[in-house]
């Protein structure tokens, strides 16, 4: 039970990374914005396996699978989300992620990691169904302006996917804290010659609280927080069915755009949630 609760407090600090990030990113360039959340994050978790005296260390022959792990983390999920949500809408994103428990079951399965379950790839179904019936009430953005936006969210998902399923097999050797602390700051090394000249050119002086508060939630919410409660679900249940809560994230996002942009919850919202609801106990029980 306790894992269920840990997944859904995982989906609520992922659901506001849209509208946090969005919000972010219209005040700082994406590359500077990636620099300054895994830099933030990647010292703090640093700083912590310094005081629990475990160095970021991997066994020889681990060293290729977390370099890949730490790649697909950083340079290629956090970047491409943020540059890909500075060019589309928060709408579209959630619809986008809302299709990682189908991907990465399908991914399981082809790996061998999974078996087939009728009962689960159903619960993947009416879970996304839910989504859609959330995100086209409000419309999606599809014009030529966005179609960048969106292809560059879709890479990031497809990265999400294979660093979920990847990553299994490394949380259960390492623990979630030691494996995510590792892919966290080797991906963050990895991107510093990436991002360090916009981060040293860029005008600060221009920043609000509001965009430090996002920098700050960014880093320690989603960077640390959801990725330490990802791998720790990772290490107790197979791929899919943690996968499957990010179904939830567009509820909750909008939930909280209800609480603090004041937008309505329709009755097609509240359709859109219990179905999706439905869809995440289908794929637990299968």
């Amino acid at each position: 039970m306790l894992i269920y609760v840990v997944m859904f407090f995982q989906s609520l600090l992922a659901s506001g990374t849209h509208i946090v990030a969005k919000t972010v990113v219209s005040d700082i360039d994406p590359t500077t914005l990636t620099l300054l959340r895994s830099g933030l994050a990647g010292i703090i978790l640093y700083c912590i396996s310094a005081v629990r005296r475990k160095p970021l260390k991997v066994d020889r022959e681990d060293r290729g699978m977390f370099l890949l792990l730490s790649f697909l983390g950083i340079p290629i999920n956090q970047f491409l989300f943020l540059t890909g949500l500075e060019l589309s809408k928060p709408t579209n994103a959630a619809l986008f992620y809302g299709a990682t428990p189908a991907l990465v079951l399908l991914l399981s399965v082809l790996m061998k990691k999974e078996k087939r379950s009728l009962l689960r790839l159903a619960g993947v179904i009416v879970a996304f169904t839910g989504i859609l019936v959330v995100v086209f009430e409000h419309g999606l953005e599809l014009g030529s302006e966005s179609l960048l936006g969106d292809m560059l969210l879709l890479g990031a998902v497809v990265a999400w996917t294979f660093y979920t399923v990847l990553g299994k097999d490394m949380v259960t050797k390492y623990g979630p804290v030691h494996a995510t602390s590792v892919t966290m700051v080797w991906g963050m090394g990895m991107f510093l010659p990436v991002g360090l000249v916009s981060a040293l050119t860029f005008d600060y002086s221009g920043l609000t609280l509001t965009d430090v508060g996002g920098i700050v939630y960014l880093a320690v919410g989603t960077s640390i927080i959801t990725y330490l409660l990802w791998y720790y679900a990772l290490g107790k249940l197979a791929p899919s069915k943690v996968a499957i809560f990010a179904n939830t994230q567009p509820v909750f996002t909008m939930v909280l755009a209800w609480l603090f942009l004041g937008e309505i919850l329709t009755p097609w919202f509240l359709l859109g949630a219990g179905i999706t609801l439905g869809g995440v106990i289908l794929t637990e029980i299968g």
